[in-house]
């Protein structure tokens, strides 16, 4: 009878490669702090022995569950593909698995009956939390994980935040258009209330007061939300309106490809009579006819930095307040000078 192989431990791995048992610990839970000749001796170890980490003992030792959850709006908007990509790819760096929760109640419940028990330390290590719309008090329980905001952010939720620079995009959209020679100008905005509208709104604002343009005369509101729909829903009172804007800025892509759609079923020419520019540089943006100029948010660093933010939380390590990413402007074939 042929006695059954033992599989390998970390002690085998150690020995083959010459280093401590908390050197090659370090090598598979943390790797870019070790040296790169130990690195790529204790990789050769592991795959040399077949060596594989029992993830669940390790979690069971460290009284952790393994994974992180990210609470997200609504998951059928592609905007937050790349995000989610770059909270995944710091996870995974670091043995953690990424949850995706869609916190949009279809069922008729409540967000505190749909998100509220996945908030505990027996569900994730921590929350990264993609929806300004979730309160303080769903967060108000003795057993929550650490928590981090990004992209969008409530104001009464004490938590780190990692945002794009959402007050300069909507300025550099709107002084695009100003120096494009746009005087009558539409701003297509996000839910009233929405973190992202009012800051868009407050650069909006200033490229207005810089252009020396009276805001309240030369510049029209409408409220979106966010979606394709709701973007080709303005098209129609655009079309149906005496006076016409000029040039209309989207506080994001999918209301402005919607829009650019319902005003060429109308038959009104983008760019040549009216421009429109977006947010957020999605990919559909450059495929769109024409291709969207827009603000682009470097999406998949925001959600490494959140990763980075909240990784900081678990291991007792120091996490700024408040990070803000920069944008810019990438112009493309949907605005022109303004038609004479």
């Amino acid at each position: 009878m042929t006695e059954s192989r033992k599989p390998p431990r970390i002690h085998d791995v150690a020995k083959r490669a010459g280093v401590s048992v908390a050197t090659v610990s370090r090598v598979m839970s943390n790797p870019s702090i070790v040296a790169e000749a130990t690195r790529i001796a204790v990789q050769k170890a592991i795959a040399e022995t077949g060596y594989t980490l029992n993830v669940t003992a390790r979690n069971l030792r460290q009284q952790q569950v393994g994974g992180v959850l990210a609470l997200v709006p609504n998951l059928a908007n592609p905007f937050f593909s790349e995000i989610l990509a770059g909270i995944a790819d710091v996870l995974r760096g670091n043995g953690l698995n990424l949850l995706v929760l869609d916190t949009s109640a279809r069922d008729g419940r409540s967000q505190a009956e749909t998100v509220g028990p996945y908030l505990t330390r027996s569900h994730s290590d921590g929350v990264i939390v993609l929806d300004g719309s979730l309160g303080a008090q769903l967060f108000a329980q003795p057993n929550c994980p650490p928590i981090v905001q990004a992209c969008e952010w409530s104001e009464d939720l004490a938590a780190p935040r990692v945002l794009a620079d959402n007050a300069e995009g909507g300025r550099l959209a709107v002084q695009h258009l100003t120096h494009l020679g746009h005087r009558r100008i539409l701003h297509v905005t996000g839910p009233a209330g929405n973190s992202l509208t009012r800051a868009r709104r407050e650069g909006v604002l200033r490229a207005m007061a810089e252009a020396g343009l009276d805001a309240g005369a030369e510049l029209t509101e409408v409220e979106g939300d966010f979606t394709l729909k709701s973007g080709h829903a303005v098209a129609r009172g655009i079309l149906s309106s005496d006076s016409r804007p000029t040039a209309v800025f989207c506080d994001n892509d999918e209301m402005a490809i919607g829009l650019i759609n319902g005003l060429a079923e109308g038959g009104l020419r983008v760019p040549q009579d009216i421009s429109v520019i977006g947010f957020d540089n999605i990919e559909m943006s450059a495929y769109a006819l024409p291709s969207l100029s827009t603000i682009r948010q470097h999406r998949a660093r925001l959600g490494r930095r959140a990763a980075d933010c909240l990784l900081a939380q678990i291991q007792g390590k120091p996490f700024p307040e408040e990070t803000i990413l920069p944008v810019e402007l990438l112009i493309r074939n949907s605005t022109a000078p303004a038609p004479r």
